[in-house]
Protein backbone atom coordinates (compact mmCIF):
# COMPACT_ATOMS: atom_id res chain seq x y z
CA UNK A 1 0.00 0.00 0.00
CA UNK A 2 1.41 3.39 -0.98
CA UNK A 3 1.77 6.41 1.27
CA UNK A 4 -1.00 8.19 -0.63
CA UNK A 5 -3.38 5.24 -0.14
CA UNK A 6 -2.58 5.06 3.59
CA UNK A 7 -3.13 8.82 3.90
CA UNK A 8 -6.43 8.61 1.99
CA UNK A 9 -7.64 5.68 4.10
CA UNK A 10 -6.63 7.38 7.36
CA UNK A 11 -8.24 10.64 6.28
CA UNK A 12 -11.44 8.88 5.18
CA UNK A 13 -11.78 7.07 8.50
CA UNK A 14 -11.13 10.29 10.45
CA UNK A 15 -13.63 12.21 8.33
CA UNK A 16 -16.34 9.58 8.75
CA UNK A 17 -15.80 9.24 12.50
CA UNK A 18 -15.69 13.00 13.10
CA UNK A 19 -18.79 13.77 11.04
CA UNK A 20 -20.76 10.98 12.70
CA UNK A 21 -19.61 12.28 16.08
CA UNK A 22 -20.61 15.85 15.14
CA UNK A 23 -24.10 14.73 14.13
CA UNK A 24 -24.60 12.68 17.27
CA UNK A 25 -23.29 15.42 19.56
CA UNK A 26 -25.54 18.00 17.93
CA UNK A 27 -28.49 15.66 18.37
CA UNK A 28 -27.67 15.11 22.04
CA UNK A 29 -26.46 18.57 23.08
CA UNK A 30 -27.40 21.03 20.28
CA UNK A 31 -23.70 21.95 20.13
CA UNK A 32 -20.90 21.23 17.68
CA UNK A 33 -17.58 21.64 19.43
CA UNK A 34 -14.85 23.81 17.94
CA UNK A 35 -12.32 21.08 18.71
CA UNK A 36 -14.10 18.74 16.32
CA UNK A 37 -14.07 21.30 13.52
CA UNK A 38 -10.39 22.05 14.20
CA UNK A 39 -9.63 18.31 14.18
CA UNK A 40 -11.21 17.98 10.72
CA UNK A 41 -9.28 21.02 9.51
CA UNK A 42 -5.96 19.72 10.88
CA UNK A 43 -6.41 16.22 9.48
CA UNK A 44 -7.25 17.68 6.06
CA UNK A 45 -4.20 19.97 6.15
CA UNK A 46 -1.92 17.12 7.18
CA UNK A 47 -3.22 14.37 4.93
CA UNK A 48 -4.47 16.02 1.73
CA UNK A 49 -0.93 16.64 0.43
CA UNK A 50 0.18 13.15 1.46
CA UNK A 51 -2.83 11.65 -0.30
CA UNK A 52 -1.74 13.29 -3.53
CA UNK A 53 -3.94 16.36 -3.68
CA UNK A 54 -2.19 19.15 -5.57
CA UNK A 55 -1.84 22.75 -4.49
CA UNK A 56 -4.47 23.85 -7.02
CA UNK A 57 -7.04 21.33 -5.80
CA UNK A 58 -6.37 22.15 -2.14
CA UNK A 59 -6.44 25.88 -2.86
CA UNK A 60 -9.73 25.66 -4.77
CA UNK A 61 -11.31 23.61 -1.99
CA UNK A 62 -10.03 26.10 0.59
CA UNK A 63 -11.40 29.06 -1.39
CA UNK A 64 -14.83 27.47 -1.74
CA UNK A 65 -14.80 26.49 1.95
CA UNK A 66 -13.92 30.08 2.89
CA UNK A 67 -16.76 31.40 0.70
CA UNK A 68 -19.07 28.93 2.43
CA UNK A 69 -17.85 30.16 5.82
CA UNK A 70 -18.68 33.75 4.86
CA UNK A 71 -22.16 32.73 3.63
CA UNK A 72 -22.89 30.56 6.65
CA UNK A 73 -21.76 33.27 9.05
CA UNK A 74 -24.22 35.63 7.42
CA UNK A 75 -26.89 32.98 8.11
CA UNK A 76 -25.55 32.73 11.68
CA UNK A 77 -25.76 36.53 12.09
CA UNK A 78 -29.39 36.33 10.95
CA UNK A 79 -29.88 33.61 13.61
CA UNK A 80 -30.98 31.08 10.95
CA UNK A 81 -28.25 28.56 11.84
CA UNK A 82 -25.88 27.99 14.72
CA UNK A 83 -22.22 28.94 14.76
CA UNK A 84 -21.15 25.31 15.02
CA UNK A 85 -23.28 24.48 11.99
CA UNK A 86 -21.61 27.29 10.02
CA UNK A 87 -18.13 26.06 10.86
CA UNK A 88 -18.95 22.39 10.28
CA UNK A 89 -20.54 23.07 6.87
CA UNK A 90 -17.43 24.97 5.80
CA UNK A 91 -14.93 22.33 6.88
CA UNK A 92 -17.06 19.58 5.29
CA UNK A 93 -17.03 21.53 2.01
CA UNK A 94 -13.23 21.72 2.28
CA UNK A 95 -13.14 17.92 2.48
CA UNK A 96 -15.68 17.26 -0.25
CA UNK A 97 -14.10 19.64 -2.75
CA UNK A 98 -15.50 22.38 -4.95
CA UNK A 99 -17.07 19.97 -7.44
CA UNK A 100 -19.33 18.47 -4.76
CA UNK A 101 -20.66 21.67 -3.15
CA UNK A 102 -23.97 21.87 -5.02
CA UNK A 103 -24.98 18.22 -4.52
CA UNK A 104 -23.89 18.48 -0.89
CA UNK A 105 -25.98 21.59 -0.22
CA UNK A 106 -28.97 19.98 -1.97
CA UNK A 107 -28.75 16.77 0.06
CA UNK A 108 -28.18 18.74 3.26
CA UNK A 109 -31.30 20.83 2.59
CA UNK A 110 -33.43 17.76 1.83
CA UNK A 111 -32.21 15.82 4.86
CA UNK A 112 -32.57 18.92 7.06
CA UNK A 113 -36.12 19.48 5.81
CA UNK A 114 -37.08 15.88 6.54
CA UNK A 115 -35.46 16.14 9.97
CA UNK A 116 -37.41 19.34 10.71
CA UNK A 117 -40.68 17.69 9.66
CA UNK A 118 -39.95 14.68 11.87
CA UNK A 119 -39.19 16.97 14.81
CA UNK A 120 -42.37 18.97 14.24
CA UNK A 121 -44.39 15.75 14.31
CA UNK A 122 -42.49 14.49 17.37
CA UNK A 123 -43.08 17.78 19.20
CA UNK A 124 -46.80 17.69 18.41
CA UNK A 125 -47.15 14.38 20.28
CA UNK A 126 -46.96 13.93 24.05
CA UNK A 127 -43.50 12.88 25.20
CA UNK A 128 -43.49 9.11 25.79
CA UNK A 129 -43.11 8.22 29.47
CA UNK A 130 -39.96 6.16 28.90
CA UNK A 131 -38.24 9.33 27.57
CA UNK A 132 -38.87 11.38 30.72
CA UNK A 133 -35.47 10.44 32.13
CA UNK A 134 -33.58 11.39 28.97
CA UNK A 135 -32.66 15.09 29.05
CA UNK A 136 -31.54 15.14 25.40
CA UNK A 137 -34.90 13.72 24.24
CA UNK A 138 -36.75 16.22 26.43
CA UNK A 139 -34.68 19.03 24.86
CA UNK A 140 -35.49 17.77 21.35
CA UNK A 141 -39.18 17.57 22.27
CA UNK A 142 -39.33 21.16 23.53
CA UNK A 143 -41.03 23.41 20.99
CA UNK A 144 -38.61 26.28 21.67
CA UNK A 145 -35.61 24.11 20.76
CA UNK A 146 -34.20 24.45 17.27
CA UNK A 147 -33.31 21.71 14.84
CA UNK A 148 -30.02 19.84 15.44
CA UNK A 149 -28.89 20.58 11.89
CA UNK A 150 -25.54 18.90 12.50
CA UNK A 151 -27.39 15.65 11.83
CA UNK A 152 -28.28 16.81 8.30
CA UNK A 153 -24.80 18.26 7.77
CA UNK A 154 -23.17 14.97 8.74
CA UNK A 155 -25.63 12.72 6.89
CA UNK A 156 -25.28 14.66 3.64
CA UNK A 157 -21.49 14.67 4.00
CA UNK A 158 -21.40 10.91 4.44
CA UNK A 159 -23.74 10.47 1.49
CA UNK A 160 -21.51 12.53 -0.83
CA UNK A 161 -18.11 11.43 0.52
CA UNK A 162 -17.90 8.10 -1.40
CA UNK A 163 -17.88 10.03 -4.69
CA UNK A 164 -14.90 12.20 -3.67
CA UNK A 165 -11.26 11.67 -4.68
CA UNK A 166 -10.52 10.47 -1.13
CA UNK A 167 -12.43 7.25 -1.77
CA UNK A 168 -11.58 6.98 -5.47
CA UNK A 169 -7.89 6.77 -4.46
CA UNK A 170 -8.68 3.63 -2.51
CA UNK A 171 -10.23 1.71 -5.39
Amino acid sequence: MTISAVAALTASLCFAAATIWAGLMDLATMKIRNELVLFLLAIYAALAPLAGFGALQIGLSAAVAFAALVCTFILFALRWIGGGDAKLISVVILWLGAEHVLPYVLYMAIIGGVLALILLRFRAMPLPAFCSGMPWVQRLHAKETGVPYGVAIAAAALFIFPSTPWIKMLS
